[in-house]
């Protein structure tokens, strides 16, 4: 089973840029989608339809802004959309569905660059998100959480980390709460689990050659429960070409649905 998360920058700039294209030659089984900046009526537009997949979307209200989907060839049992909280249901930042042995999230968490009162909703989606974690624990449910959690974890998943120790995206409270993730909550990194190497990023700031230079952040994740991290086989980051300011990371496992 092939699963491709991506942060899109925009779901039409990276159609242009030849991600439907990439997209079909990979086969994938289910495909999540970050940052789509469109609107449902949008998304109906034939070009940004994905030939032999059903694909289901969470839209931000606002235009323009945010909005994750799921393309997926394996017909869900159930839909879910949204956490049932302001800040994640009006800007459009979760789309679950259930395969029946298994939930498949694609989740776009806030930045908080922008302040100080972004950075507090940042904190507070992770507050939030975490008690929806635990339900999957309590009903034992299998689960991949894909998406962009704009957190880098530890020093080997960002280059330049002495500088970013103050900055949204590396404060030791973030940090802690993905140690909390992976350390009490028995969640896994399904990339690492496979791949300790370094250099391993998947987003870079257009600023000062940082692509080139590869000077990036790994903050894209495949997040399992620790009954999948015998399943899987393989992780990728794609960086042989450019659908936007983040790389797909691919990952198979050995699921049977």
């Amino acid at each position: 089973m092939r699963i491709i998360t991506l942060n899109l920058n925009g779901i039409r700039s990276a159609r242009k840029k030849g991600l439907y294209e990439w997209l079909y030659q990979q086969s994938a089984d289910v495909i999540c989608v970050q940052e789509l900046k469109a609107q449902e009526n949008d998304l109906e537009h034939p070009d940004l339809q994905l030939q032999g997949y059903d694909n289901y979307f969470h839209c931000a209200d606002k235009k323009g802004y945010s909005g994750v989907g799921i393309f997926t060839k394996i017909k869900p049992h159930q839909v879910v959309k949204g956490l049932g909280f302001e800040l994640a249901d009006c800007e459009g930042r979760y789309v679950a569905i259930n395969l029946g042995k298994l939930w498949v999230v694609s989740i776009y968490f806030p930045s908080g660059t922008s302040g100080e009162e972004r950075q507090a909703a940042k904190y507070h989606f992770l507050d939030q998100y975490t008690h929806h974690l635990n339900n999957y624990s309590i009903n034992n449910d299998n689960v991949i959480v894909c998406g962009d959690f704009n957190i880098a974890h530890r020093e080997i998943d960002l280059k330049n980390w002495r500088g970013n120790r103050k900055n949204s995206g590396f404060l030791p409270e973030e940090r802690a709460w993905m140690d909390k993730l992976f350390d009490e909550m028995g969640y896994i990194d399904a990339f690492r689990a496979i791949n300790q190497e370094k250099d391993q990023y998947t987003w870079w700031s257009n600023r000062g050659q940082a692509w080139a230079k590869n000077v990036g952040w790994r903050i894209d994740y495949q997040v399992i429960t620790p009954s999948l991290k015998p399943t899987i086989r393989s992780a990728l980051i794609y960086k042989n070409e450019r659908f936007s300011d983040h790389a797909p990371l691919i990952m198979d496992y050995d699921i049977i649905l």
